[in-house]
């Protein structure tokens, strides 16, 4: 999953970058103080941060929270994943995806009380363990991003992928037809990448009461693995 972006940066998987996204995700719980609505059960949305784009999609149903996290860093490398679930509050699974040179796989689950029941490491084919110390980095992590999709959703940020079109429309994952509001800059960024593309580019951007922001532009065809509703 190549990170073809409007910006582009490394992945570097440190604290800080999770302490940035919690001081967005508060900023935001602030902005959202004022609505009353309720999210819908299934939401997608996402922030440009510091060292790339994050894509958020997560459903909340029956007392379960399902969320993924696609992060593309800004200048090189590869798109990761990161999926969680809770139970209510209670986190059970961690499972992260860095598909790099090595690709890695990392999977952890606690049980109904909170305690690690499994955990492994996976590195270019190699199984390994992992120490305390990360178990409990990735709980971090998972309890940020966590706070992060909470605020976008309430803030109603709302995350959309699809196909542009020469007439500078798009045709979204959900087959719908729209004009997004982009601004020059924007407009240019994806109009320059297209001459270069002999398919049509998709665009990620994000839409709120102040308007909309690219996100990402690529050649990969993000609707192929969007997750939907029904099956996420």
């Amino acid at each position: 999953m190549t990170a073809n972006s409007f910006n582009r940066g490394a992945f570097v998987p440190l604290l800080s970058f999770w302490r940035r996204a919690l001081t967005l995700a508060g900023a935001l719980l602030l902005a959202a103080c004022s609505h009353d609505a309720s999210p819908p059960p299934f939401t997608a949305s996402g922030y440009a941060g510091d060292q790339g784009a994050v894509r958020l999609w997560r459903k909340d149903s029956e007392g379960e929270v399902h969320l993924l996290s696609a992060f593309s860093p800004w200048r090189s490398g590869e798109t990761s994943t990161s999926e969680y679930r809770w139970q209510g509050d209670d986190l059970v699974l961690i499972e992260l995806n860095i598909y790099g040179k090595p690709p890695e796989h990392i999977r952890v689950r606690f049980d109904d009380h909170g305690e690690l029941s499994f955990m492994q490491r996976e590195v270019n084919g190699q199984k390994q363990q992992l120490s305390s110390d990360q178990i409990a980095l990735y709980r971090y992590r998972a309890d940020q991003i966590r706070q992060t999709s909470d605020a976008l959703r309430q803030g109603q940020v709302v995350l959309h992928q699809g196909r542009w079109h020469v007439d500078r429309s798009v045709t979204t994952c959900e087959g719908t037809t729209v004009s997004p509001d982009f601004d020059a800059q924007a407009l240019n960024h994806i109009e320059r990448r297209q001459r270069h593309s002999s398919l049509e580019v998709s665009v990620a951007w994000l839409e709120a009461k102040d308007g909309a922001q690219l996100l990402l532009v690529a050649n990969e065809d993000y609707c192929t693995w969007q997750p939907k509703e029904k099956t996420f």
